[in-house]
């Protein structure tokens, strides 16, 4: 019934280029996770020097931020807002911008009690890793829907 209906998961689009190099500090979780989709969900080779690339993927800048967002009664702090915060550009190897400075910024909030203070840091760490799956996944849709210049 449900294939009659023209239902299709997303599956992967191919990326517009043949090669990419992605720029980024060596510690870098993103990088190593968007790396990894790329090899898996498409057919761009990603390459160890930015001369053998057709494009070069930077990450400028990659950053955690946690605000506190509301206190109990007592002046403790009952709410946390956690962002991610990613900065990159794409361009190829004579320097032209396909993509501009562009920046993914992903919000979550979550609740905090100083009774189960481990358990809330190990749920910050698991929020952060699902902003960084998520910020992952934008920035394949965003490579996909580039537009080389010629």
């Amino acid at each position: 019934m449900l294939a009659a209906c023209g239902f299709q998961l997303r599956g992967t689009a191919p990326l517009p280029f043949g090669s990419l190099y992605v720029q980024a500090a060596p510690t870098s979780q993103l990088a190593t996770q968007l790396k990894r989709a790329v090899r898996s969900g498409s057919s761009t080779r990603i390459t160890e020097r930015p001369e053998q690339a057709e494009v070069i993927l930077q990450i400028m800048n990659e950053l955690q931020d946690k605000q506190i967002l509301s206190l109990s009664g007592g002046g403790r702090v009952s709410e946390y807002q956690l962002r991610y915060r990613v900065l990159y550009r794409l361009t190829d190897s004579r320097n032209r911008e396909h993509i501009p400075a562009s920046e993914i910024v992903l919000k979550r909030d979550y609740s905090f009690s100083d009774e189960r203070a481990l358990s809330k840091e190990s749920e910050e760490a698991l929020l952060y890793r699902d902003m960084r799956n998520d910020a992952v996944q934008q920035l394949m849709r965003r490579l996909q829907a580039a537009k080389l210049k010629s």
